[in-house]
């Protein structure tokens, strides 16, 4: 079983490209589902212009995790298209 302590800090890799997007800062919670419904990215981070976004911070669904190793995250997010 996974708690917080173990997603939280890790190193989050895009398999789609093979990029860094950064560490995780924190995890959305649906409370009323009890379950988690994405990871949180701070926004700071160069990625984010793929994304159209300046500022902020980027929530990675959880549906697009894909595996949660020892060290890193890795997730399938494609790019936006514009």
């Amino acid at each position: 079983m996974l708690n917080t302590e173990d997603i939280r800090n890790k190193e989050v890799i895009n398999i789609y490209d093979g990029k860094s997007m950064g560490f995780v800062s924190d995890i959305e919670i649906n409370l009323k589902e009890g379950r988690i419904d994405g990871i949180v990215i701070p926004g700071d981070r160069g990625f984010m212009k793929l994304f159209g976004k300046e500022t902020g911070d980027y929530v990675i669904k959880w549906k697009h995790v894909k595996t949660i190793g020892e060290d890193v995250i890795l997730v399938d997010v494609p790019p936006v298209v514009e």
